[in-house]
């Protein structure tokens, strides 16, 4: 009987090598699905290349629009941000790229899935939970913890052997994912953190030094907490990405270095760009920070990694999310506003900020005469909430007065601790 196998397909080196190894291992029919989430260029001649390589099928989904606004849009709102850099751009694509894989698979009657990660990496993670939310009746096949293939190096040598075109070579054997969100580089000279990062590496940003002399200044727009313009202009969801991208890019904005942890235990550095993303989180912090108070800023501080972690370790299909969601959603629901960015080889600073539902209000804090606030009131509010510490005072001055007493002439202990406490 022969089988049938959804593979997740990107075309790079890894998923490549993997449709001739699965056909040499399994009776099976390869079905390749790629998720069409903003690679650009990237996809250009993949499904030929699946077939070439010896797919059976090779579909092309396209996912940008539902990526922004149901799993980035989200994840902005949170302000969720992993080990205080990394804005989430793979961690965020996998469940949905995974879910899709599942739906191609059940239209296709697959009874397998595949997919390309090691067995070192997050990724395999975040698939398989995916899986296990949509798909819990089909066997996951995971060349990577199964072949003798132990490095990149190896995988270029089976890819040789086969003939199978891929982009990596010895020179630049980087491990890149890029969509609409960000690009994300491991491997090669990466490996050693004592190293800068080459300056050849970076592709959707320039280099500050290289960037503008000139200053440039871009506003973005807000309703409820999600993007809806830029500049002045009302733009879908992949067209508001798409601009800022271009616009911070051009500055150097949005390159982060960082030495992360692992889900599965180990440290590992990677180089990142989201030049539009960057943009947009220190925006709607900023309006955050205008319009809720500081309770509720503090609350969602607090959600904020926690909701991190969850995308970063592919628990997107949880109860946990949807409790977070809630949450979030009932915080930005006068999120809206605006806030112009200069941008400036490489920096960001805050221009202006602006929303009807702002909690600044001249008329509390002018230091001139005002009729809306009382400033004799503060005596007796600091009196009440200094409290807590007066009466710790008191005490402690009690708790001495009675240790010195028993030292001192009768006569002298009672009017020493009168004294104290008064």
């Amino acid at each position: 009987m022969t089988h049938t196998i959804a593979l997740a397909y990107s075309g790079g080196l890894d998923t490549s090598i993997i449709v001739p190894w699965l056909k040499e291992h399994y009776d099976a029919r390869i079905i390749c699905v790629a998720g069409d989430i903003g690679q650009g260029d990237e996809l250009e001649g993949v499904r030929a290349k699946a077939l070439a390589s010896g797919a059976d099928e090779c579909f092309i989904e396209d996912l940008r629009q539902e990526f922004v606004q149901d799993f980035i849009w989200p994840t902005l709102r949170a302000g969720a941000i992993y080990s205080r850099k990394y804005l989430l751009g793979t961690s965020m694509g996998r469940p949905l790229i995974a879910r899709r894989q599942v739906e191609v698979a059940r239209r296709v009657g697959a009874d397998a899935l595949a997919h390309g990660c090691t067995g070192k990496g997050n990724d395999q993670v975040r698939f398989e939970l995916t899986y296990a939310a949509f798909a819990p009746d089909l066997p996951v096949i995971a060349p990577w913890r199964e072949w003798d293939i132990r490095s990149r190096d190896d995988a270029l040598v089976y890819a040789e052997k086969h003939n199978i075109p891929v982009a990596a070579t010895r020179e630049k054997i980087y491990s890149r994912d890029r969509n609409i969100w960000h690009i994300s580089h491991e491997g090669g000279s990466l490996e050693d953190p004592s190293q800068p990062p080459p300056a050849d590496l970076f592709m959707l940003t320039t280099a500050p030094e290289l960037a503008p002399d000139k200053p440039e200044e871009v506003s973005i727009g807000f309703s409820k907490g999600t993007p809806v313009a830029v500049n002045g202009v009302f733009l879908d969801p992949v067209a508001i990405l798409t601009t800022l991208n271009a616009i911070a890019g051009r500055h150097g904005v949005g390159r982060i270095d960082l030495v992360e942890d692992r889900l599965v235990g180990m440290k590992s550095r990677g180089v990142y760009e989201t030049p539009g993303g960057t943009l947009l989180y220190t925006a709607h912090s900023e309006l955050e920070q205008l319009i809720l108070d500081r309770r509720t800023l503090a609350a969602k501080d607090a959600i904020a990694p926690r909701y991190a972690d969850l995308v970063y370790e592919g628990r997107w299909w949880t109860t946990e999310r949807d409790a977070y969601d809630a949450f979030v959603n009932v915080t930005q629901e006068r999120v809206t506003g605006g806030v112009t960015l200069r941008l400036y080889k490489g920096t960001i600073s805050i221009v202006s900020r602006a929303s009807e539902y702002a909690l600044y209000d001249e008329r509390f804090v002018t230091f001139g005469e005002d009729e809306v606030y009382k400033q004799s009131d503060a005596a007796g509010f600091i009196r009440l909430y200094s409290l807590p510490d007066r009466v710790r005072a008191l005490r402690d001055r009690e708790l001495a007065a009675q240790a010195v007493a028993p030292a001192l002439a009768p006569d002298e202990a009672p009017v020493l601790a009168a004294s104290w406490q008064d």
